[in-house]
């Protein structure tokens, strides 16, 4: 007891977690929605209109009123369910700090544990290689030993260029790491660095910017000509033996695997210009034979896993996308504060940091920011039992990858042997050789890799079905969200690409929510209930199509053909509906103002919101049955990172990038006009009666499409006014209203 009693003593935590303070007044408005929404189930089951006496087209109105009151009734119940596990991860939001002087006491820099970095790329066209390197550089730069410090880039489109750009960002690192632990650059990718910050005033300081500057120009030149050529010359062919692993080449879908080691953080002389040691940097790019499914992303980590578990083994894994560059220097030091913390760090699997955006607008014109789920639904989740994984930016424990449950891991971080110490004889090539077999095509047959081993295979969202496995064997995570963003990446700039990215995602949080390993029944009595239903905001996305699809129809159809659905203005019935609608959009409003949103962002959250559920999620609904039913298969699509400049020009002026056909914008296009015919037929009703408002039955219907209609001005300034590029294209516009002209006649029919 007195032993036990002195370790509680000397204990420091690494970290702390505290929870929110307004939870009162939170609690308190969710109680008042409540009792809305009860009071709406009870006017629609009270006042349901039940078929009665009449014949002929009376009674057929009738019937037409009793069904569409019935779809109404369940869309809002369904979105009284989708409400509540919302509600599960805002109840009680946890905020963590971290301890670095605390680490920095406790631990020598000799004892901290090795961190194995994984980077991946897919296609050159869509990633562009200087951006890839940038993102490797500012991740070799990380404020941490270097010795202990190993990256590996996963080049899945085993591209000559992306390997020329690594040849080059490895040359540079000499330069570029001394530059910044000297002058505590922030951030360390240099492209971002040179970009903003600003020439520094002090003579030292400005002489070595200008001369790193300088170097980092040149070496940009070279790689930006030589990806606009679209090959490398011989003489640079020459100067690598690497560049020979091409020659043998097919195509991107049909080579050999190639493994270069192109710093050996083992070799005393791979040193910078202050004569530091430099991190390890390899490049991979696994074997891909037309008859082998090579799992995209999730096959390129499991590849990642193995070959880093040869070459250096530590056990700690970052990985980052391509185009998330480090934004903090300081962030393996965060992540280690959990990880190494003396009584909760050995239960951690993985360590979540959020995704943040550098090109968003000012007003995030396609609410890419993610600002909801990353500033307050993953701290729901942190409450709950542990963030999901959302595939960057994030540390795991090597030991929670490879299948084993909390009980049996090891649990002790510190008691490890860096696999290159181990093989210090062994030559870079001798591993270049032996690492080959274990990024092979073959390497996982009859193996339980991407089942129970690593990054799991067979859903188009590896990342949270990953995720939801590891913290299924008894491991739990951790979201830390530090002041200064530990990753930027680059956000979608047209809305067809944020709509298809949506659609990927709907999709692949259906397949989990269909599969055995669905939450609510894989984690029943292995992850708190909690956790359970808050996996449900995600999962369900798509099923959320259904409801809002109707919810946004019906009423302007029904305004057609003379039917209310809503009661008067004049009724006290009309409170709840009235609360429960403005009261959600003000919270969502305040909820958004708090994380550092505006008004007009706000605006465009629900627009985007409202486009998502009726088109993205309604396609990724539709894919999921005809998947099912075997008549398709849903491919990996890579949103791509650079567009035309017209497009850059009209996005930062916050102008919507339609420009292309699209089932989506079809769709869009149809709704927003079908919109604006139920709205004006909604006003001549109001307009030629003799009822006030307040006593029109079609008062409430017709406000609802006015908002819509409101929310949908891009499209009609589209349709109507825009003669730019990016306006809907004709085909689309005449598809829209022939759809929208058969459907207002068959209902005045």
């Amino acid at each position: 007891m007195g032993k036990n009693h002195d370790d509680d003593r000397d204990y420091l935590p690494l970290f702390e977690t505290k929870s929110s303070k307004n939870c009162t007044q939170f609690r308190l408005f969710v109680g008042t929605m409540l009792v809305g929404i009860c009071s709406i189930f009870v006017y629609r089951l009270w006042y349901m209109p039940l078929p009665t006496k009449e014949e002929g087209v009376v009674l057929i109105i009738r019937i037409i009123r009793l069904w569409a009151w019935i779809g109404v009734f369940l869309s809002e119940l369904w979105f009284t369910l989708y409400w509540f596990v919302k509600i599960v991860v805002r109840w009680n939001p946890v905020y963590r700090h971290t301890f670095k002087d605390r680490l920095t006491l406790k631990y020598g820099e000799k004892d901290l544990p090795g961190v194995d970095i994984f980077v991946c790329t897919a296609d050159p066209k869509a990633e562009p290689p200087l951006m890839v390197v940038n993102t490797v550089l500012s991740v070799m730069a990380y404020n941490y030993p270097p010795e202990k410090l190993s990256v590996y880039l996963s080049d899945d489109g085993a591209s000559d260029l992306t390997f020329y750009a690594l040849l080059e960002a490895s040359k540079f690192s000499k330069e570029w790491l001394p530059f910044c632990n000297k002058f505590r650059v922030e951030p360390r990718s240099p492209e971002a660095y040179f970009t903003k910050a600003p020439q520094p005033l002090d003579d030292d300081h400005r002489y070595h910017w200008a001369s790193i500057k300088r170097l980092y120009e040149d070496m940009k030149i070279r790689i930006e000509s030589a990806t606009k050529a679209g090959q490398i010359s011989e003489a640079i062919r020459k100067e690598n033996k690497g560049f020979l692993e091409w020659d043998f080449v097919s195509s991107r879908r049909d080579h050999q695997t190639i493994i270069q080691i192109l710093i050996d953080g083992r070799n005393p002389k791979a040193v910078d210009i202050d004569e530091h040691p430099l991190p390890t940097l390899v490049y991979l790019a696994r074997e891909k034979r037309p008859k082998y499914h090579h799992n995209f992303k999730a096959g390129a980590m499991n590849s990642l896993i193995r070959v880093s578990a040869q070459i250096s083994d530590a056990p700690i894994i970052l990985n980052v996308d391509c185009d998330m560059y480090s934004n903090y220097s300081e962030s393996v030091r965060d992540a280690m504060c959990f990880f190494l913390d003396e009584k909760k760090g050995d239960e951690i699997a993985f360590v979540q940091f959020p995704q943040a955006f550098e090109n968003l607008t000012e007003n995030d014109i396609y609410s890419s920011s993610l600002r909801v789920i990353m500033e307050v639904e993953l701290r729901g989740y942190d409450t709950n039992g542990g963030p999901c994984y959302i595939g960057t930016g994030c540390f795991h424990r090597r030991e929670s990858l490879s299948g084993k449950t909390y009980n049996e891991a090891s649990k002790v971080l510190l008691d490890w042997k860096r696999k290159n110490e181990d093989d210090e004889g062994i030559s870079a090539e001798a591993l270049e050789e032996t690492s080959k077999v274990l990024a092979s095509c073959t390497y996982e047959e009859n193996t339980r890799w991407g089942k129970e081993m690593g990054v799991m295979y067979g859903c188009l969202v590896e990342d949270i079905l990953t995720g939801l496995m590891i913290q299924c064997r008894g491991w739990r995570s951790v979201y830390y969200n530090p002041k200064r963003k530990a990753f930027l990446g680059a956000a979608p700039t047209t809305l067809q690409q944020a709509l298809v990215q949506h659609k990927r995602w709907g999709e692949g949080n259906l397949q989990i929510f269909f599969s055995r390993y669905c939450p609510l029944k894989h984690g029943y009595k292995k992850i708190p209930l909690g956790l359970r239903l808050s996996y449900l905001v995600s999962l369900l996305w798509s099923l959320n199509c259904l409801a809002s699809l109707y919810y946004v129809i019906m009423p302007s159809l029904c305004l057609l053909k003379g039917i209310s659905l809503f009661p008067q203005v004049s009724n006290i019935w009309a409170v709840p509906f009235l609360y429960v609608f403005f009261g959600n959009r003000a919270y969502s409003l305040g909820e958004l103002l708090m994380c550092g949103g505006t008004c007009r962002e706000w605006l465009n959250y629900q627009r985007v919101w409202l486009f998502k559920r009726t088109t993205s999620y309604f396609f990724s609904f539709l894919d999921f049955v005809l998947r099912l039913l075997g008549f398709t298969d849903a491919p990996f699509i890579i949103t791509a990172k650079v567009v035309d400049d017209d497009v850059s020009e009209r996005y930062e002026r916050e102008l919507i990038e339609f420009g292309t056909t699209s089932p989506m914008f079809t769709i869009l296009t149809t709704l927003s006009l079908l919109y604006a015919w139920g709205f004006i037929w909604g006003l001549k009703r109001l307009v030629f009666t003799e009822q006030s408002l307040v006593l029109n039955p079609f008062t409430l219907q017709t406000v609802l499409c006015g908002l819509l209609v409101f929310i949908n001005l891009p499209i009609y300034q589209a349709i109507f006014i825009r003669k730019d590029k990016g306006t809907l294209p004709n085909s689309v516009i005449y598809q829209s209203i022939m759809l929208t002209l058969v459907t207002c006649s068959i209902v005045h029919y």
